[in-house]
């Protein structure tokens, strides 16, 4: 039986990359990626010729067991997403509880996350934080938000820029327009960004200046 290695991938940066995660991506038998054409740029850049397979939020709940037969067989599996660390907000989840279940052994290497910069970069409390990552787009979006106004820690969001000014909209809505967040925007590329201040301060400054790239949101938590 061999194992598996969950290994980050750059958010932006193509040199935001570990020695240890280009190492194992080299020498395993197969790589799981969650887009095969996205991971294949990285890979070209760092001369990685190792065999990938699809693995991503619509199929994975089909390819797992195939997967786990053959790690069992003897195949070294590395698993990475388009960006970032698998399994936060990305497919990997699935894939690493059902190797913990068939006790095979699963290993974690450190690497890119894209709330870790931006919670250090927004200013806010980071001492205790909670991340929820993408917020229900209909369904149970109005009960999170009731619920998250009265949260005292500061919460993480990840946000698609067309969906930004919505959400800050309800956040000046259950939170209050004076309650603190900071947006960051295409973290480690060219045109990174970091906007702080009011709910409403950054709403009206994406509501005049639409968004692009990948966001991650920080909010203040409510006051004591």
């Amino acid at each position: 039986m061999s194992k598996l290695y969950i290994v980050p991938t750059p958010i932006g940066n193509l040199k935001d990359i570990t020695f240890r995660a280009i190492e194992v991506l080299k020498d395993v038998d197969l790589i799981l990626a969650e887009d095969t054409r996205t991971s294949g740029k990285l890979l070209k850049h760092y001369e990685i010729s190792t065999h990938m397979q699809s693995h991503h939020m619509h199929n994975e709940h089909k390819t797992v067991e195939n997967v786990l037969q053959k790690i069992k067989a003897g195949t070294t599996v590395a698993l990475i997403s388009d960006a970032g660390t698998p399994a936060i907000s990305d497919p990997g989840f699935l894939l690493t509880r059902a190797c913990i279940e068939h006790n095979i052994e699963v290993d974690c290497l450190p690497g890119a996350t894209a709330f870790v910069p931006a919670l250090v970069n927004s200013g806010l409390p980071n001492d205790k934080f909670v991340f929820e990552g993408f917020l229900p787009v209909k369904k149970g979006r109005q009960t999170r938000l009731l619920l998250l106004a009265e949260e005292t820690r500061t919460i993480i969001f990840y946000e698609s820029p067309h969906k930004l000014i919505k959400t800050l909209g309800h956040f000046c809505e259950y939170f209050g327009e004076d309650r603190q967040v900071s947006v960051s925007r295409e973290l480690t590329k060219l045109y990174e960004e970091t906007i702080r201040g009011t709910a409403k301060e950054v709403f009206e400054h994406y509501t005049n200046k639409p968004p692009k790239g990948e966001i991650v949101i920080i909010v203040g938590g409510k006051s004591k």
